[in-house]
């Protein structure tokens, strides 16, 4: 290849590479899709192929079955995840159509040319790897392992939504326990690594029936005879990547212990607001429990009462030293002294923007009773400004 030819290729490399990181939220179907799983898997499959194709573009060499082994196992994790094949291959002409219309918009006329040469190298590599995708899938249909897989998740559902338990497969082959941890998994994005790898470490406790879901996935952790979830969870926790702890988790895990099978599905919803409350609310600690945000999670399922709590603090909209001398004025647990430190001013600035709150509100930050309104208004707005959906 020429060199001005090579120069032109790695300048659409880099401005499509640019596309998917800057855009690809948009990019179909990923405006269907949660945040945090676009940020993780998906994200990573885009730009593995957009890397492989400019590749095969310059050296004109097939793709070995190595180079798309990854992309052919994040497909693969779609289908067990239960999205169709036809879907999961459509993404792929979804995806490169949005990608080379973008490309075409900004190019010059001499790219233009070089585009139009490449179109048929861009059909051979979309074939080539759906190909690939459609033919693991196929092999994985006749897999025993692909079936058993299938059931588990089928006995996933039937626990989580409160079925008949007689529905489930309770054989030596599949044992179902009779309770269980629910532990409900919520990711925060790109840098929480790759989803796939997080998922695994839970597929591998004994006995766990996992369902993805839009936002994560979920487990049924298996408990043994006289544990109330405590040992389930340390196992659990034990399995869990390493965190720093001066840095954002980068999940969340709602837990709550189901101590039969009929308690299952209100376990399951308990965990599934509390996993999605760290996420909101972004909580230096990944696990969350009922104990620890009560005053969360009252706010939290009060969905007729959470859009008009969250409106109190509108007035405060246009006045933002008056809205951030109240956070941290609540965050120092209403000290006001604490508070003047926090802010570098004196106490007496405080005291007249927290009357100015009380004017504009109708909510006297001192007097207790205002004091949990305005504290529940401001935890009602992170939520609806965090697209909370339990």
């Amino acid at each position: 290849m020429m060199p001005t030819r090579t120069r032109a290729f790695d300048d659409l490399h880099r401005r499509a590479t640019a596309l998917v990181d800057g855009s690809y939220a948009s990019m179909p179907p990923y405006p269907r899709l949660p945040q945090s799983l676009v940020e993780t898997d998906f994200a990573r499959g885009s730009k593995l192929n957009v890397d492989l194709f400019f590749e095969y573009l310059r050296g004109g060499t097939d793709p070995s079955e190595e180079d798309t082994r990854e992309l052919v196992e994040l497909a693969i994790d779609r289908l067990r995840d239960g999205t169709p094949l036809s879907e999961v291959l459509d993404h792929y002409r979804l995806g490169a159509a949005f990608i080379w219309e973008r490309l075409r918009e900004s190019a010059t006329a001499a790219e233009l040319d070089l585009m139009l040469d490449a179109a048929l190298v861009l059909l051979k590599y979309i074939t080539l790897v759906t190909t690939r995708i459609a033919t693991a899938a196929t092999e994985r249909v006749h897999d025993p392992r692909w079936e058993l897989v299938e059931r588990r998740r089928g006995i996933a559902d039937a626990l989580l939504t409160g079925r008949d338990p007689v529905e489930l497969a309770n054989d030596p082959v599949i044992p179902v326990a009779d309770a269980f941890l629910v532990a409900v998994f919520r990711l925060r994005g790109t840098r929480g690594g790759h989803a796939s790898a997080l998922r695994h470490r839970v597929e591998a406790i004994p006995g766990v029936f996992l369902r993805p879901d839009a936002g994560g996935w979920t487990a049924l952790i298996p408990l043994q005879s006289g544990d109330d979830g405590s040992a389930a969870l340390g196992g659990l926790t034990a399995r869990l990547p390493a965190h720093q702890p001066d840095q954002s988790p980068p999940y969340w895990v709602g837990v709550g212990a189901a101590a039969s099978r009929a308690e299952i599905p209100a376990q399951f919803a308990e965990a599934r607001v509390l996993a999605e409350l760290g996420r909101c609310l972004e909580r230096r600690e990944i696990l969350c429990r009922r104990t620890n945000l009560q005053f969360e999670y009252t706010v939290a399922v009060s969905d007729a009462a959470r859009p008009g709590l969250a409106s109190v603090l509108a007035p405060l909209d246009t006045q933002p030293m008056l809205a951030e001398t109240l956070e941290v004025f609540v965050d120092s647990g209403f000290n006001q002294l604490a508070t003047a430190r926090q802010l570098s001013v004196h106490r007496n600035t405080v005291t007249y923007r927290l009357s100015r709150v009380h004017e504009l509100t109708g909510l006297d930050p001192h007097r207790p009773a205002d004091a949990m309104t305005l504290s529940a208004a401001r935890l009602a707005r992170r939520l609806e400004s965090a697209d909370f959906a339990p």
